[in-house]
């Protein structure tokens, strides 16, 4: 990639998160910035306030001349773009500089010190800690997020590393094998439940990419890893801790309290032991994510009164355990949870805050594959609420697969109290439905649901 040459950087897939996240990189570098999506959303219009020039069309000849001259544009594009769309191949077949956002990423981080947040769930919390940590410390920060932090409003930091001062924390996404783009100082490896088995084929090749990933840490680079995350260190590494529950982490969580919609724990080591930490968001899995995210500020030197306080102030994500409307007859919580361990988590964690409550979940099943390959695990987590509206599966980029439907998924699922609603049909379901503590869950499309569930909300019980 030659960086130097380029004038004009045009994105395709523009609106999704981590693309997002690199245009304002780009525009905020002061290149000329612009791309395709398929569909406006919040955040594409938030990127066209920013003066970024976003199109919805696949048609090659809406894109202005500045983003075709071929000697000083980049094209990036997602893996999520199908492989024919129009302007993919147009790019492609006239051999314009054309990468995929992770290769991008790792080029912008390679000779800075970049924490690499690795792990099926948990990656845009615990980023989203880190940088902030490091950020308030103030220590040079850049960050490129999953999410939309509720701290800054956006999903990226931008810090000054002249000297190669500071720190990049960046989401290192096993997605498409994503990961292997990144050379972290410290890589953090929070869990390791199978997924995207549409793209490892089996679980083996999914453990074996975290070991692949290993092997990109810079010589001298130490790994963070959860107690469970079984994998093989290579020897750069110069040091390896590990943290969970149990006493045989090296970092042992210990004194867990949830109270007031957060968690106080406190973190027990041979040589030290950290008190009262505290969170303001709720879950055990929090409190790991938290946790990964204290032992990667302390490794990067960050001093533990200022890592304390990070924590303490962290304000979370959104669509992560994120309050849409609180009110005296009715809560709604919404949150992108879409692989079962997820919902587990997010369930159990809604529990905790509001254990005396009815919970209704809605919940849309992210693509055909995962539905299949965790169906029974779908359905154990699903059956941890009390009432569940269950939506049609998003296809996203896949395919419908026989006999893999939501009703089959409905079927497995233990509670009474379920049933199959379409889009079309879910706002007068939930009009005519009494509610106390309301959830949305999913990858899918069901964020479009928020604004008008909030407004319904405030119809029924008033602006909160």
């Amino acid at each position: 990639m030659n960086i130097n040459s380029v004038h004009s950087v045009y994105l395709i897939g523009i609106g999704g998160i981590g693309m997002s996240a690199l245009a304002r990189w780009f525009k905020q570098n002061n290149y000329v910035v612009g791309g395709y999506d398929k569909t406006p959303s919040d955040l594409t219009r938030a990127l066209e306030q920013e003066g970024i020039w976003i199109h919805y069309s696949d048609d090659v000849t809406e894109i202005p001349e500045v983003f075709k001259i071929k000697e000083s544009v980049l094209v990036i594009y997602t893996p999520a773009i199908p492989a024919d769309q129009k302007e993919l191949n147009y790019f492609k077949n006239e051999k314009y500089q054309l990468y995929k956002r992770s290769q991008v990423l790792g080029f912008l981080t390679k000779e800075l010190k970049t924490i690499g947040i690795a792990g099926t769930h948990g990656k845009t919390t615990t980023s989203s800690m880190v940088a902030h940590i490091i950020y308030q410390s103030g220590v040079a920060c850049s960050a490129f997020l999953g999410g939309i932090t509720q701290n800054y409003g956006t999903n990226i930091l931008i810090g000054d590393h002249t000297g190669g001062k500071g720190w990049v924390v960046a989401e290192a996404d096993e997605y498409d094998r994503s990961f292997l783009q990144l050379s972290p100082d410290i890589a953090v490896i929070n869990n390791m439940d199978p997924d995207h088995l549409d793209i490892y084929n089996d679980e083996q090749s999914f453990y074996d990419s975290f070991n692949e990933y290993l092997k990109k840490v810079k010589p001298g680079g130490i790994v963070i890893r959860r107690e469970d995350a079984h994998v093989a260190i290579p020897n750069q590494v110069k040091e390896v801790v590990s943290f969970g529950e149990s006493e045989h982490a090296d970092y042992r969580i210990v004194d867990v309290v949830s109270e007031d919609g957060g968690v106080t724990f406190s973190l027990d080591h041979e040589k030290e032991r950290w008190n009262n930490i505290r969170i303001e968001v709720p879950g055990m899995h929090n409190v790991m994510n938290a946790t990964a995210a204290w032992l990667s500020a302390y490794y990067a030197g960050v001093k533990i009164d200022d890592i304390r306080i990070g924590l303490k102030t962290f304000g979370g994500v959104k669509r992560r355990f994120e309050y849409i409307y609180k009110g005296k007859q009715i809560v709604y919580v919404d949150d992108y949870a879409h692989h079962p361990t997820e919902l587990e988590a997010l369930l159990k964690a809604v529990r905790s805050v509001f254990p005396d409550k009815k919970i209704t979940t809605i919940f849309q099943p992210h693509l055909f594959s995962r539905t299949r390959d965790f169906m029974n695990e779908f359905a154990e987590s699903l059956s941890l609420t009390d009432e569940l509206l269950l939506l049609d599966i998003y296809p996203a980029r896949e395919l419908p697969i026989e006999g893999i439907t939501s009703e089959v998924l409905l079927d497995h699922i233990s509670i009474p109290n379920k049933k199959l609603v379409s889009k079309e049909t879910l706002l007068n379901v939930l009009e005519s439905s009494t509610l106390e503590v309301l959830v949305t869950a999913g990858a899918g499309d069901i964020d479009r649901f928020i604004q008008p569930i909030r407004e319904l909300c405030e119809r029924r019980y008033g602006k909160n």
